[in-house]
Order: C-alpha cells, then sequence, then structure tokens
C-alpha cells in the first residue's frame, strides 16, 4: 500500500484520547513525585530531623533507584500483561508517597523514596510502547507527543504548584494528594486503557540484540548528550544568570517552562509528518541558544529570548527522540528499549550535573555554556550521521498496528502465538 494512502487511513483513525490521557497523567504523577522535594527542602527538613541537604538526598535517591532499577525490572516483567504493571508501578507510588506523607524518620522516607525511584524505571520504560501499540503507526508520533506532554505540563505548572499547596496546607498534604492521584489514575487506566499481552518467553528477543538493532544505539546517544548538555546549564542556572547581571531566576525558568509547552505542541504538529528535520531544528536551536548565552548573556533581552528558544527546544526535543526509539526497536521490544533509555537519561542527568559543578568550581559561570556545547553539537552530529536508520525522514515500514483501528475500550486484547510471532517479524524488520 502507497505511503500516503496508509497515511490518509491512519489521520482518519481518531485518537484514544482517554487512555493516551491517563497515560500523560501517569507521567505528571511521575514528575511531580521525583521533583516535589526539591521545591520543600526548608520545610520537610526539621520534621525528618536533618539538614536540608539531606532531604535533597530524597532526589538523589528516586533517580539512584530509578537508573538502576530500570533494565532488570522490565527485563523481568516482559511476560506479564501490560496494564497489571503498569497500575502496579502506580501502586508503588501511592505506597511511596503515602509512606512520605506519614513519616518522621528520615531512614523510612529514604526508603520509599527508592521504592519510587524503582517505580518510576518500570513505569518511564512501558508509557511509549502503550502509546504506540494504542494507535496506527501513522500517528505514533503524535501519541507518544501527548503522552510525554505530561513531563511539560509538571515541569511547568505541577511543581509549582505543589510547592504552593504545600505552602497552603503543608508538605504532607501534597505528597498525599500525589498518593490519591496514584490510586485514581489505576481506576482510569484499568478501564480505558487495553490490556496488551506480555511476551511469551521463548518469543523474547533477548535485551542485548534489542540494544544492538540498527539505529537503537545513535538514539541512546543522542539522548546522553542532549540531557549532558541541557543539564550542564539547568542545574546551575541561578548562578549563570548572576553571572549576567540577571537576578531573577524564577521568572527564567518560568519563561523556559512556559516555552516548552510551546515546544511540545509544535512537537505534535509536525513529529509524524517531518519527525528528522523537527528534531534537526530543535538540536541546532538548543546549540545556537548556548552560543547566545555563551557571547551576549549580559544583554538582558537576548538572555531572556534565548531561555525561550531553549525552552521550544527541549520541550519536544525528548518527544522526538523517543519516537525515534519506538521506531527503531518497533512497538513489540519498545519497553526494552525505553529502559535502556530511562538509564542512560538517569545517567546523562547526574553526568551534566557534575560536568557543570566540576567547571562552575573551577572556571565561573561563564563557562557554562561553552561546557554544554560540544555535547549539544554531538547530539546534532549524531542526528546527522543517523540518516538511514536511527533518524530517517520518514519511517522504512509501517507497524501492524498500522491497519488496525485502536481499541477505544478496555479488554484484553486476543493475540494467538501465530498473530504475537507475526507481529514481531514485522517489529524486527522495522529496526533492520
Amino acid at each position: 500500500m502507497p505511503v500516503s494512502s496508509t497515511s490518509s487511513q491512519a489521520n482518519a483513525v481518531p485518537l484514544p484520547w482517554s487512555g493516551l490521557l491517563a497515560l500523560s497523567c501517569a507521567a505528571f504523577t511521575a514528575v511531580m513525585t521525583e521533583l516535589l522535594p526539591a521545591g520543600l527542602l526548608p520545610v520537610m527538613a526539621p520534621p525528618l530531623g536533618v539538614a536540608a541537604s539531606r532531604v535533597g538526598f530524597l532526589v538523589t535517591a528516586y533517580a539512584a533507584a530509578s537508573f538502576l532499577a530500570a533494565v532488570p525490572l522490565t527485563a523481568a516483567l516482559r511476560g506479564l500483561p501490560r496494564r497489571p504493571v503498569l497500575c502496579g508501578a502506580l501502586l508503588g507510588f501511592a505506597v511511596s508517597n503515602a509512606l512520605v506523607a506519614l513519616s518522621s524518620s528520615y531512614p523510612l522516607t529514604f526508603t520509599a523514596r527508592l521504592l519510587a525511584g524503582a517505580m518510576g524505571g518500570t513505569l518511564w520504560a512501558m508509557l511509549a510502547g502503550c502509546a504506540a501499540r494504542m494507535v496506527p503507526a501513522g500517528r505514533r508520533g503524535r501519541a507518544v507527543a501527548i503522552v510525554l506532554a505530561g513531563i511539560t505540563l509538571a515541569l511547568s505548572l505541577g511543581v509549582p504548584a505543589g510547592t504552593a499547596l504545600a505552602g497552603a496546607v503543608g508538605w504532607r498534604a501534597a505528597f498525599g494528594t500525589l498518593a490519591v492521584l496514584a490510586v485514581l489514575l489505576v481506576g482510569w487506566i484499568r478501564l480505558r486503557l487495553p490490556d496488551f499481552p506480555g511476551e511469551p518467553a521463548h518469543e523474547r528477543v533477548p535485551l542485548t540484540r534489542v540494544a544492538l538493532r540498527p539505529g537503537i544505539r545513535p538514539v541512546l546517544s543522542v539522548t546522553l548528550f542532549l540531557l549532558l548538555g541541557h543539564q550542564v546549564m539547568y542545574t546551575y542556572v541561578a548562578p549563570f544568570a548572576g553571572h549576567a547581571g540577571y537576578g531573577r531566576t524564577g521568572l527564567l525558568l518560568a519563561v523556559f517552562g512556559t516555552a516548552t509547552v510551546a515546544g511540545i505542541w509544535v512537537t505534535g504538529a509536525l513529529i509524524d509528518r517531518h519527525p528528522r528535520h523537527t528534531l534537526l531544528v530543535a538540536l541546532a536551536l538548543f546549540t545556537g541558544v548556548l552560543l547566545v548565552l555563551g557571547l551576549a548573556a549580559r544583554a538582558h533581552g537576548l538572555l531572556v529570548g534565548a531561555v525561550a528558544l531553549w525552552g521550544v527546544a527541549f520541550g519536544g526535543a525528548p518527544t522526538l527522540i523517543q519516537t525515534a526509539l519506538v521506531d527503531a526497536s518497533g512497538p513489540a521490544e519498545a519497553d526494552v528499549a525505553t529502559s535502556l533509555q530511562t538509564t542512560v537519561y538517569n545517567a546523562g542527568i547526574a553526568a551534566g550535573s557534575l560536568t557543570g559543578g566540576v567547571a562552575l568550581d573551577a572556571l565561573g559561570p561563564g563557562a557554562l555554556p561553552w561546557t554544554a556545547l560540544p555535547p549539544a553539537l554531538l547530539a546534532l552530529a549524531t542526528v546527522v550521521a543517523g540518516r538511514r536508520y536511527a533518524f530517517p525522514p520518514r519511517r522504512h515500514a509501517l507497524a501492524p498496528e498500522a491497519n488496525v483501528r485502536a481499541q477505544p475500550v478496555p479488554g484484553a486484547v486476543a493475540c494467538s502465538a501465530r498473530k504475537h510471532a507475526a507481529r514481531r517479524s514485522v517489529a524486527d524488520g522495522e529496526g533492520q
């Protein structure tokens, strides 16, 4: 069937909005759970009997557990139906946030954060794969964009709102609200998400084979380079703003957060038609922003404008990269590929924060854009070089889901061994 004809059929299929929004809310909950302690360091420290810096370690604990757990937990749970695993991860969030809300013991709170991080690693490995399997291949990018918009909303609106809620009614109530939200999401997902089957043991592609497929490693490399460069600047935006003589760091963060919403919207409109070119523009824009910040940050109008463009570029880049990963792995193996990306993503965050801190101490805030520039250029060069497999102008093949209307109602997805094998065979072909 011609690609244009298939694309027209795909566009005629309505998106399963209820299920996609449920997954987006799950992403929102995960980001809120991860980052909320960062805004509550002074008020959480006295009840837990520790210094504010040790409350900051609660964010570190989440990231470390997510980094360590994503691959092994995803591999161990591959044989189970997706919906119960997703619900189990959300219930893990509920238990963790409830423990944080009730605990006056720092060790117990720290343990609860480790649980949340492990659940986060499992959740992030599933979201894009579930979204991809709910829609035709021609609308896969937009579906992933809708789901990952939950990240953008959490960063731009959720974390500030959560911090304000904690100031009004107490930090324990804020974590209790997150626990209740996770439980409500379990009910929503059970009602509106198809129960995609797991993979029988004898039909699973080994993790190493997934990692070695053409296109997977370039996508993971771009993930690492982008997060490294981004975190060098984002982690230390306050000292950089002070160096530029611009004392309103909160305003810069608000500009960045608002611009990420615009970035995800633009990406959602373009990703299924122009995935490669949209990603190239986003990475080129980020590179240009770093040059402006390095050369002209003391011109405050240019500083604010550059931060806004940075937000637009970064708002859409994760969706573009994750969609490329799902295309390279095929939807059947997307959970495994995304678990690898979750590990790389957290490694990029840690490496970027460390690299930026070293540059800040050794060379001062003015060196931060120049420190972030090499990994940004590496990300751009990797996309330019990955035209054949990782970042093609358009998809080489359509998965079988392209010819099947997404299921708008709950219920198990019937899948005989022969049909399952056929899906995997085509998915393997996508990555070749």
